[in-house]
């Protein structure tokens, strides 16, 4: 299956209209907002146009650089998906998702129930498909050291057995899949729980990191953590970040967890915790968001329904989380942990009802981010045959007089120059 072009699937946005929030108001018609103005400066670049003089060209955005993605989960490929609604999935992933990563595929409980018995069909599985529609994937996670999700034969073995067990795992989980990664979070919410490291003392996550870079060199490793987005473990974490930092372990970024709201959120917590966490000048990622969230009566007393009015609260939340983090400057990516109904563990928080009927969320993210944040222009070189255009980070066709040329306009280099 070829990746199919975001904006020729896009959907119709007229659905439902849903207002951002923005840091400050707006003053009047046609003035932008404060969010408005910083999106317009850390999320676009230039695109310089050389041909000839007075010549017709157009801009089509294909792909954002930004992570809009999404979990998968292993009922995708271990067979446990309906074919239809495989295909569905398959379909709407690629319509609405360019990054992924896996909901439980990597983690050490999944993979290995019995010592020695591991299972790696899954994640072959999820790579094949991700790497055939050039969607990157994190892989979640390389240890979880919160007791509950810890399985009884790794409890049962020795200090010295269990650190070479660990050391195993790393070793050989990352050499197996060398390059193929995008990233991983090492070991998964620290701050709410570390078996490994109450066993084997506070040396044991960098020895973690070591060992992965063993099997990879070139690995990332992330942090991943939740109740951070809401301030309730901010200090915690940052004090934890600082602590792991100074021990020289290599944090190749700060994933954030979005759960732990209810059926709103904290705007004004949401971007004073990402400010507080910029200042490891790392990237930052929200790496799981559903909105209502974990503590929202829908998770809490398991309601699966919303009303009309709730559907588009949720489209509104939805919006002004995403359009905070797409207006900070230290964020690059936001991942949600599911998007149908048939595989999301707070179902009513999905873009997608059961039937793949789209909620007035899907219609809300998909006008947001591929028309609000969307950039398709056609328009005409000037007497000296230049163009300059101002356009989101991502990937372009470039089409000047019926030729056509594939492009990257990344973050880190701000322009690019096209010459026809």
């Amino acid at each position: 299956m070829k990746r199919m072009n975001f904006r020729q699937k896009m959907r119709p946005a007229a659905i439902v209209v849903i207002t951002a929030f923005c840091m400050l108001p707006l003053k009047g018609a046609g003035q932008k907002s404060e969010t408005e103005k910083n999106i317009d400066n850390i999320r676009k670049g230039e695109i310089i146009i050389k041909a000839r003089p007075k010549a017709k060209v157009q801009v089509e955005q294909t792909a954002h650089e930004f992570w809009f993605g999404c979990a998968i989960p292993n009922s995708l490929a271990d067979g446990m998906m309906r074919e239809t609604d495989k295909k569905q999935f398959q379909e709407k992933f690629l319509q609405n998702f360019n990054s992924a990563v896996t909901e439980n595929a990597v983690k050490w409980g999944t993979m290995e129930r019995q010592k020695g018995a591991i299972d790696y069909s899954v994640i072959d599985g999820i790579l094949n498909w991700t790497e055939e529609n050039n969607i990157p994937l994190r892989g979640h996670n390389l240890f979880w050291g919160i007791p509950k999700f810890i399985q009884p034969w790794v409890k049962e073995l020795t200090d010295d057995e269990l650190e070479l067990a660990i050391r195993n795992r790393a070793e050989t989980l990352t050499a197996r899949y060398k390059g193929r990664f995008a990233e991983y979070d090492l070991n998964n919410e620290m701050v709410h729980g570390n078996y490994y490291e109450e066993r084997l003392g506070p040396d044991i996550t960098k020895k973690m990191a070591e060992w992965s870079i063993n099997g990879d060199p070139e690995i990332k490793l992330w942090l991943n953590d939740y109740d951070i987005l809401t301030g309730n473990k901010l200090p915690e974490y940052m004090a934890q970040i600082r602590s792991l930092l100074k021990q020289k372990v290599p944090v190749a970024g700060i994933g954030v967890q979005g759960h732990l709201h209810a059926e709103t959120f904290d705007r004004h917590q949401l971007k004073n915790a990402l400010d507080s966490l910029a200042q490891f000048n790392l990237p930052i990622r929200v790496t799981e968001f559903n909105i209502p969230g974990q503590r929202s009566k829908h998770y809490q007393e398991r309601i699966f329904t919303l009303t009309d009015e709730e559907e588009l609260q949720k489209a509104t939340e939805l919006v002004d989380y995403y359009t905070i983090c797409f207006a900070h400057p230290a964020v690059d990516g936001i991942i949600m942990w599911g998007f149908w109904e048939g595989a999301n563990w707070i179902p009513v928080s999905s873009l997608y009802k059961r039937d793949w009927s789209p909620t007035p969320a899907a219609e809300a993210y998909r006008n947001l981010i591929f028309k609000e944040w969307w950039t398709n222009a056609e328009t005409k070189t000037n007497r000296k045959g230049e163009l300059s255009v101002r356009a989101f980070f991502g990937k372009y066709k470039i089409t000047v007089d019926g030729k056509t040329k594939e492009i990257d306009l990344p973050k880190e280099k701000g322009k690019v120059i096209v010459e026809f």
